[in-house]
């Protein structure tokens, strides 16, 4: 396999043939850097860590299913440093190229991933959605992706990085096969009964994005409602939930989630790896480091304040996502930043980014990201958001929206 687009790992021609029959026959897939391959090191992006570790004996859960469905791994692929960016940038092994948007960024962690399916290298690519991994280089690179229901797919042989956020997920360029790869993975089909039927619009989501963003998916969202009904416009954060003690000046609405998600998420990164990051001191990227140096300053305050608010928050998330109901807001606040981005707007970016990804992170709910818009011929994504447990009503509901529907009157305030 030649690899024109710097996506896979160094050594990342580690192919296994699937099952002679299945519903993913003769469809070929990547796997991030995260997934264990049978005879292989998996690498977590960063080489101090590769070299301490041995080959992996067997395949993690979720590859072996998709070669018994049939499917080929043709793979790994580059992740950041411990699947701990949402740039897509790896100090050690370079850049995905964004094959949708030259210059620019793929989106992390799951760069690789996105980029070899943008880039038709393969079909699919699993990758990991801890703090927006899937939905922002989906975005980026103009893929269907879905972050599932926190636990409803094993992370079985998938390196951890905070356990209560972490999820499998993967990215097509196709919905229908999104969908499929979906119903193999979670060995079910869509409730037909339990479609969506209601549609909410968060507000202070799409405030996130300037005029001409909010401009470039308006017309979707006007699918949306042709399809669902006219939506009910509702606010993710409107108590100011915030932590304190993140900051001098804690931030509020969106951004105040972000620095719940963040402390929160923080805390357990620094749990599971804190140790051996202190004790074998890995070489990282500087923006890697610093962000372990942070979280491991996080106070046992800090996350039982943001535990609470976690809660509250949750329930509130439950009680306007009723069954049959999809929550919409933008998949980024953007598109995908130039390469050559300072690397202080890039982190001022990441707080913009957590601000959208972080809901789902927080209430565990599955995210479908749809590359429906472009803006300055860069792609734009859209997502929807379900209840706990509707990834597959989420999933089929797409798959039949993209499928092409007939235009009406406008209903958006947009």
């Amino acid at each position: 396999m030649f690899d024109s687009l710097g996506a896979f790992v160094p050594g990342g021609n580690m192919t296994f043939e699937g099952a002679e029959k299945g519903p993913l026959k003769d469809f070929g897939f990547a796997v991030k850097d995260i997934y264990d391959l049978k005879g292989y090191v998996t690498g977590y992006g960063n080489p101090d860590w590769q070299s301490r570790r041995r080959p992996s004996k067997d395949h993690a859960v979720v590859v072996q299913k998709l070669l018994d469905a049939g499917a080929m791994v043709i793979g790994k692929t580059i992740t950041d440093e411990f699947a701990s960016s949402l740039d897509g940038q790896n100090y050690h092994y370079g850049t995905p190229t964004n094959p949708e948007a030259p210059g620019r960024i793929p989106g992390g962690s799951s760069s690789g991933s996105a980029s070899a399916v943008a880039g038709g290298l393969v079909d699919f690519a699993l990758g990991s959605d801890t703090g927006g991994s899937i939905r922002i280089p989906g975005s980026y690179c103009g893929l269907f992706g879905l972050r599932p229901t926190h636990d409803r797919i094993t992370k079985e042989g998938v390196l951890p990085l905070a356990d209560s956020f972490d999820t499998v997920g993967w990215f097509a360029r196709d919905a229908w096969l999104l969908n499929l790869v979906g119903e193999v993975l979670m060995e079910a089909k869509a409730n037909l009964e339990a479609m969506p039927e209601k549609l909410l619009v968060a507000v202070d989501a799409f405030e996130a994005l300037d005029e001409r963003g909010r401009q470039a998916l308006r017309p979707h969202l006007e699918r949306l409602e042709q399809r669902l009904g006219k939506a009910e416009y509702v606010s993710l954060n409107p108590d100011n939930l915030q932590v304190t003690g993140l900051s001098e000046n804690p931030q509020q609405g969106l951004l105040g989630l972000a620095g719940l998600f963040q402390v929160l998420q923080g805390r357990e990164v620094w749990d599971t790896h804190g140790a051996w990051l202190e004790r074998v001191k890995p070489k990282m990227g500087p923006e890697i480091q610093q962000r372990m140096d942070w979280r491991k300053t996080i106070t046992d305050e800090q996350v039982a304040d943001a535990a609470e608010k976690r809660t509250l928050f949750n329930q509130r998330l439950a009680a306007l996502l009723t069954p049959k109901t999809v929550l919409c807001l933008p998949s980024a606040p953007g598109i995908a930043p130039r390469i050559n981005e300072e690397a202080e707007a890039l982190m001022a970016h990441r707080s913009q980014l957590l601000s959208l990804t972080s809901p789902a992170g927080l209430s565990g709910c599955p995210q479908i990201t749809i590359p429906l818009a472009t803006l300055d011929g860069c792609p734009l994504g859209l997502s929807l958001m379900g209840a706990r447990g509707s990834d597959l009503e989420l999933l089929s509901f797409v798959e039949k929206f993209c499928g092409g529907e007939e235009e009406g009157q406008s209903l958006s305030p947009f």
